[in-house]
């Protein structure tokens, strides 16, 4: 398994960096944003170093299954159940703002509503 030793994303799967952690299994790990936009804001991240979705390949459906499959469980037990957002943010102009593939599950009452 890759990693990237400047990668932060890679040195809080590897616990060299305190996280909030909600799951973790040998593919990935989930722990709370430390700047949510939502009451519960939590990043699923692959333990191995991925850039982005444009190096995805075939060989990754299993891992991608998986955390896709996975995220909307854990939305329900941190007491999610109104619907929340999945946003996979790609490259520089996608808004990704660190260089390892993540995934954010955004729920909770809407922040940005004005209600």
């Amino acid at each position: 398994m890759s990693t990237d030793p400047n990668c932060i994303f890679c040195k809080i799967a590897a616990g060299q960096i305190p996280s909030r952690k909600v799951y973790e299994d040998d593919d990935f790990i989930a722990f709370h944003d430390i700047n949510p936009w939502a009451p519960v804001h939590i990043l699923l991240v692959p333990k191995q170093h991925l850039p982005s979705m444009v190096e995805v390949g075939p060989e990754h459906a299993a891992l991608l299954g998986k955390m896709m499959s996975t995220g909307p469980r854990l939305m329900r037990e941190l007491g999610v159940t109104n619907g929340f957002r999945t946003i996979v943010n790609t490259g520089a102009d996608g808004g990704q703002e660190v260089g390892h593939l993540h995934i954010h599950f955004i729920g909770g009452p809407r922040p940005w509503s004005k209600g």
